[in-house]
């Protein structure tokens, strides 16, 4: 059974979605079973500037025109069923940030969690700052990702745009700024930023005494299950079924996608491949102590989200697709699933954009080792997959540490859940079975099912249905052989990857 239901069965109340991708914009319409409504979406494609110094961009006031015109559609679509919206719940992917001028127009460009330009600050935020007590507190490593470095980054490169920026925003809350006037961010948003107190769930004073911006300049923090409704009269007379619902702020992507395919405990653990990738579950007990490896956000203000993100994902499988130019995508999948698992004499290091989750080496670039006349392009995407899948294994086994028993595995996400090949290699890897989340927009989901639950349709929203599919199960023969891969993986990583702070 699927999470989709033709528009005469949805069960009301209703709640538009929309959802900010690094790839795309989305706009869908939810209903109380947390189904979407078949034929009711739009959706608009992201252009993300990226340059070889390591910058990774996006025109916000074009993405606001992109989100805004999604509403337009699916507004259009539903027609008579717009008047059963009861609520807009958002997600957006996280580690963004903006600096608007005290106008709230853009002065400083949006940057990506995939910008590297700030590498260089690392090392300065480590000898600033204890990492291993800011790690605990924050939830976040020092990373490029990470607010900290870029912002001290940003303050370096271009200091008169900097000094002239009033405040920095997310994506979410320039959305939010734009719609009503004002904005605040979500605990669960900012905890992606590196500057939040994850347990008092306040901004960082210890951190921001060290940074060239003061909590002012920052949003007031609330929880996601707090809307705000009122509409600016523009955007009022454009949605008049949406000018009185409540619009809940911002949630990221990752916990969203938790919550979306039924991985609301630590009974579950979430395998999401998008663009990037991550390992996350949902847990309402204090994580005393993270493993060095891994970060700790926030769902909301009762709920942590311990895991791991890697920034290589399906942007590994794009990336070499194009620049291989392989078969069309039905012939490469059968033969990619007819090759024997790490015969090719290759090690992969995936890091297209650097390294997050585990090693935190965010200059690191990728390298292909062990190519020879006899390596095909085949060769090389199917190395490729397998190392990404390395990777998530690593994640896997410290986040294993935090959890009270084996979790069942629940994966969602465009790359990987178009990949049936890739599936199975994540499951030989992991050497544990890989149930499928049914849910076809697991981030979007969630956030209408927190919206339900902030609503009271829902007491939690761990009670909606849950739509869980088939699963791949892995051959003990092809995980042995990738323990011994992942080693040699490891090995490569130690000798070109200098890591010597790691905590």
């Amino acid at each position: 059974m699927i999470a989709t239901t033709v528009p005469q069965s949805a069960e009301t109340p209703l709640i538009l979605a929309l959802d900010v991708g690094t790839s795309s914009v989305r706009a869908l319409l939810f209903d109380s079973l947390g189904r979407t409504v078949v034929g009711i979406e739009a959706r608009e494609p992201i252009h993300v500037r990226n340059t070889p110094p390591g910058a990774s961009e996006i025109e916000p006031d074009h993405l606001l025109h992109q989100t805004f015109g999604c509403i337009d559609d699916v507004l259009a679509q539903a027609g008579p069923l717009a008047d059963q919206i009861v609520g807009v719940a958002l997600c957006t992917f996280v580690n963004n940030i903006l600096g608007v001028d005290a106008n709230g127009n853009v002065i400083m460009p949006l940057t990506t969690y995939a910008d590297t330009r700030s590498a260089g600050e690392v090392e300065r935020l480590q000898a600033d700052f204890d990492e291993v007590e800011t790690h605990n507190r924050t939830g976040c490593r020092f990373h490029p990702s990470y607010l900290p470095a870029r912002l001290r980054w940003l303050h370096r490169a271009d200091p008169d745009r900097f000094a002239q920026t009033d405040r920095w925003l997310s994506i979410g809350e320039y959305l939010e700024l734009k719609l009503f006037g004002e904005t605040a961010v979500s605990t669960s948003v900012a905890s992606w930023s590196g500057l939040l107190d994850r347990r008092k769930l306040v901004w960082d004073e210890i951190l921001l005494a060290g940074l060239p911006i003061t909590a002012g300049q920052l949003s007031p923090l609330t929880d996601v299950s707090q809307p705000r409704q009122g509409l600016r009269s523009e955007f009022a007379a454009r949605w008049p079924a949406l000018a009185a619902v409540p619009w809940f702020p911002a949630l990221g992507d990752g916990a969203a996608a938790n919550i979306g395919s039924g991985c609301t405990s630590p009974r579950r653990v979430a395998l999401t491949v998008g663009t990037s990738s991550a390992m996350r579950a949902v847990v309402t007990d204090d994580v005393p102590r993270l493993p060095s490896g891994l970060w700790c956000y926030r769902v909301d203000a009762r709920r942590s989200l311990p895991g791991g993100a890697l920034t290589e994902g399906g942007m590994v499988y794009a990336w070499m697709n194009k620049i291989l130019r392989v078969e069309d995508r039905e012939t490469v999948e059968r033969e990619l699933a007819a090759l024997p698992p790490d015969a090719h004499g290759l090690t992969v290091l995936p890091f297209l954009a650097g390294e997050r989750s585990p090693g935190w080496a965010g200059d690191a670039r990728a390298t292909i080792h062990g190519l020879t006349l006899a390596t095909t392009p085949l060769d090389i995407l199917r190395a490729g997959l397998e190392a990404v899948a390395y990777r998530i294994a690593l994640v896997y086994e410290q986040i294993r540490t935090l959890l009270p028993a084996d979790p069942q595995i629940i994966a969602s996400g465009g790359a990987l859940l178009n990949s049936p090949a890739w599936l199975q290699i994540m499951a030989d890897v992991l050497g544990r079975p890989i149930a499928v989340s049914r849910a076809p927009e697991a981030s979007a989901r969630g956030a209408a099912l927190l919206a339900l639950e902030a609503l009271g349709v829902y007491d939690d929203a761990g009670a909606a249905p849950t739509y869980i599919g088939e699963s791949h199960h892995p051959d003990p023969d092809r995980h042995a052989i990738y323990q011994t891969a992942i080693t040699r993986q490891q090995k490569l990583y130690t000798s070109l990857i200098n890591t010597p702070n790691a905590v």
